[in-house]
């Protein structure tokens, strides 16, 4: 249920911050632009002037314009217009491209000696282009060029602080933004999980419930067909239902244990202190005279007084299970090897067998309810794909991890406990 519930919630979130982040670039890209085709008209209104103040003087060359090539009348009426919306500066050109005059199209503006240092270091530069807005996040200046006839400087100064100003309330913005989205999202997954909660709560219930009825019925049989057996003849039907009966009733015993223990992973659980050790090799001790019918060797390297925060019982029950399942699936006559270590600041116990192999696909699978990877096999020995589930259970309510894994024939159950 956390699995899907955190799926949902990032499938949300995502999909919401995506939108979120497509609108705050296409702001950006659209008030950039706008910005850049302004400063491209100025400069382009600028050009435009300036050629039209050379024609109106016949003395005027087009490979070659100095200063007298303008009439002072009309220079001094072009010097007066004002650009509201940027600063402009017009540097005149002789036929040495030589600075030599500066212009000023504003009414406040920087020391001229600032100017004609920046239009020197334009003019140096090898790969002058024609027209140069450049990065309006960077460039500090654009500008015009004509040949021997005049530079045309435009400050972007006040275009780059309207552009940051933007980027970073927008970006404030999509910050608190994000907030909300995280909320929302939260309000959504919990909208949508909450019919698919109900409906797993009342499957765990019904489970429970069924399983406490059934328990009562089947006492009443096994106790009947004990009765039953000292005087019918017919033991070999008998024993049967007797067969039948201990396997319903382990199965019934199993489902309660894991709907118990699927309740308790869905609170906070605080446990005693205990020897971890101690429990571990003392359910091992139990196992070898089953190990021994069958076989089998256990080899087991247990580190002393590892001390773990633990609810006992299921301890054993885990360790009982990982045992259990490697004593089925082991060859005969080869050993099982079980270890408790400690690294790095975290308890491993591992379980491991020489037998036939899991496959990749069902080393995730076999932790599920009910899942078997040999059904024939596990149908003959009573085994209904419920003690491993019962296992990862029992590790998630520890706040561990269990894992399976396969290779060159040995199988190891891995259980990392923090």
């Amino acid at each position: 249920m956390k699995k899907l519930q955190s799926k949902v919630f990032w499938t949300i979130s995502i999909m919401l911050t995506c939108f979120l982040i497509s609108i705050f670039i296409l702001f950006h890209v659209q008030n950039y632009n706008h910005e850049k085709t302004n400063i491209e008209m100025n400069l382009k209104r600028i050009h435009t002037n300036w050629e039209r103040e050379i024609k109106k003087d016949p003395a005027s060359n087009e490979e070659s314009i100095d200063n007298s090539s303008f009439p002072k009348r009309e220079k001094d009426d072009f010097s007066k217009k004002i650009f509201m919306d940027s600063i402009v500066y017009t540097i005149l050109l002789d036929q040495n491209n030589q600075i030599i005059e500066v212009i000023s199209h504003n009414e406040e503006s920087e020391e001229q000696d600032n100017i004609i240092e920046v239009a020197t270091k334009i003019l140096t530069n090898k790969k002058i282009e024609e027209t140069y807005i450049g990065n309006l996040y960077f460039a500090k200046y654009s500008y015009t060029y004509q040949s021997y006839g005049y530079l045309t400087i435009m400050d972007n100064e006040a275009t780059q602080q309207k552009l940051l100003s933007s980027l970073k309330f927008s970006t404030l913005l999509l910050i608190g933004l994000e907030f909300i989205i995280i909320l929302v999202s939260k309000i959504i997954t919990n909208w949508i999980i909450k019919p698919v909660e109900i409906s797993f709560e009342k499957q765990k219930q019904f489970i429970a419930d069924a399983s406490h009825e059934l328990k009562t019925p089947l006492a009443v049989i096994m106790a009947s067909s004990d009765a039953l057996e000292r005087d019918c003849e017919n033991e070999k039907w008998l024993q049967n239902i007797k067969n039948e009966t201990s396997r319903m009733n382990q199965l019934i015993t199993d489902l309660l244990d894991l709907t118990k223990l699927e309740t308790v992973n869905n609170h906070k659980n605080t446990y005693d202190l205990k020897d971890l050790s101690k429990i571990i090799e003392m359910q091992i001790l139990t196992f070898e005279s089953i190990a021994f019918e069958e076989g089998i060797l256990l080899e087991y390297d247990i580190e002393e007084n590892l001390m773990f925060h633990c609810e006992e019982n299921q301890m054993k029950q885990l360790i009982s299970i990982l045992l259990d399942n490697a004593i089925k699936h082991s060859e005969k006559k080869k050993p099982i090897s079980i270890k408790l270590k400690k690294e790095r600041g975290e308890i491993v116990l591992t379980v491991t067998n020489k037998g036939e192999a899991i496959s990749k696909e069902d080393q995730e699978k076999i932790f599920e309810r009910f899942y078997r990877v040999d059904k024939s096999r596990n149908r003959k020995e009573n085994r209904y794909g419920l003690g491993l589930a019962i296992a990862k259970n029992i590790v998630l309510n520890h706040q561990g991890k269990i894992s399976a894994s396969s290779s060159n024939g040995y199988t190891t159950f891995r259980v990392v406990l923090k």
